[in-house]
């Protein structure tokens, strides 16, 4: 198994604090930027099936765990994999809350669209940190 490197560790320990950031803030009503929109995108996603509230507490919940998990190691390749399908959920947005995402579609985005977009870079940091085993490569 490969072990990450210190520059692995620090991505690791950047990207967990912004979860837990974020999470945290979704325990208390009103106090995330992103409230609203993850409340209309979990709406979305479960065709109104699990109520604002309880959406938005799940959804906190998650994303502290992935921040723990990510920060103290913990089944980093699980916790990378649920990461990454989080944040490709938080660009449903841009396809069906245009109006959110941009001021002029489909190059102009607002401060919403910027938000979701940069998830393409930890997206990233997310992929080059990804525990993989190359005990069966071949040179």
């Amino acid at each position: 198994m490969m072990r990450l490197t210190q520059n692995g560790r620090i991505l690791c320990i950047s990207i967990g604090i912004i979860y837990l950031w974020f999470g945290f803030l979704k325990f208390f009503p009103g106090l995330s930027p992103a409230d609203m929109l993850a409340k209309q995108t979990i709406s979305l996603l479960t065709f109104n099936f699990i109520p604002e509230r309880m959406g938005i507490l799940l959804l906190a919940i998650i994303e502290v765990a992935i921040g723990i998990c990510l920060i103290f190691k913990i089944q980093l390749k699980k916790v990378i994999v649920a990461a990454i399908t989080h944040l490709v959920l938080t660009f449903v947005p841009v396809v069906f809350f245009p109006e959110i995402s941009f001021s002029q579609a489909p190059f102009s985005l607002t401060l919403v669209g910027q938000y979701i977009i940069k998830n393409i870079v930890i997206i990233s940091a997310l992929l080059l940190i990804y525990p993989r085993s190359y005990e069966n490569l071949t040179q």
